[in-house]
């Protein structure tokens, strides 16, 4: 697949599709994953515009304060819900 973003959001959706099946990590999590530490902002929004949902799982990550934070697929957090849920999560 030919992921079509800016560097940063690639680098993001990277880095997210390798997140298992089951698991959950926050923003912040990703940007230290990325090597970007102080950008947890900039992941949730490159989150926001992933196009590739649920094939980059972009609902598996969460914000720090344990809230569900939002999902750019079709359906919006209801559907994220519904994701986390079938993979063992209720949040």
């Amino acid at each position: 697949m030919i992921l079509k973003g800016t560097k940063f959001q690639i680098k993001v959706w990277k880095y997210i599709k390798t997140i298992r099946k089951g698991s959950i990590i926050t923003y912040k999590d990703v940007a230290i994953g990325i090597n970007s530490p102080k950008s947890a902002r900039a992941v949730a929004n490159a989150c926001g515009k992933n196009p590739y949902s649920p094939i980059i799982p972009c609902h598996r990550v969460v914000r720090s304060d344990g809230t569900i934070g939002g999902y750019s697929g079709p359906g919006g957090v209801k559907t994220k819900k519904k994701l986390l849920k079938k993979e063992g999560f209720y949040l």
